[in-house]
């Protein structure tokens, strides 16, 4: 069977920057990244820099913890930063709106085993882990758009 998974290590907290910075070139209406792992392993500080590199670094980017969503305005397409850690059903993921974000906005959705089989299928999973002192991210699929963008 094919390994449908790629991975990068992250060495500090510079990378991980980098990494968002990099993945906010190639985002787009429709993209969504599903950002998944333990606390501290780096989900809320990547989609922070996802957002200060598409709407500038002074951008005040709080974590969605407690508003469970949080949406910025960008001329390329509204960004969606949502916390699903606090959600027991998939039902109210729905309340929230998410589903229909998903077709239209840039999402980036850390703890996205909550959204059950609202799941979208063309979603990146970028599953964030502790590595040494650092940090590893593995994507899957490995061959999804977004990453073969992202390849020089």
């Amino acid at each position: 069977m094919k390994d449908t998974r790629a991975s990068v290590e992250l060495p500090d907290a510079d990378a991980t920057t980098r990494l968002g910075e990099a993945f906010a070139r190639v985002l787009g209406p429709g993209s969504v990244l599903l950002l998944s792992g333990p606390i501290g392993a780096g989900k809320t500080h990547f989609a922070r820099s996802v957002i200060r590199a598409l709407l500038g670094p002074e951008t005040e980017v709080p974590s969605p913890t407690f508003t469970l969503v949080q949406t910025y305005d960008h001329t390329g397409g509204d960004i969606w930063h949502a916390d699903l850690y606090r959600l027991s059903t998939p039902d109210e993921v729905v309340e929230l709106g998410l589903e229909a974000a998903f077709a239209e906005a840039i999402c980036l959705v850390e703890w996205p085993d909550r959204l059950g089989e609202l799941t979208p299928d063309h979603a990146l999973h970028l599953e964030f882990g502790y590595d040494g002192d650092g940090r590893r991210v593995t994507f899957s699929p490995a061959d999804h758009p977004l990453l073969q963008e992202l390849r020089p």
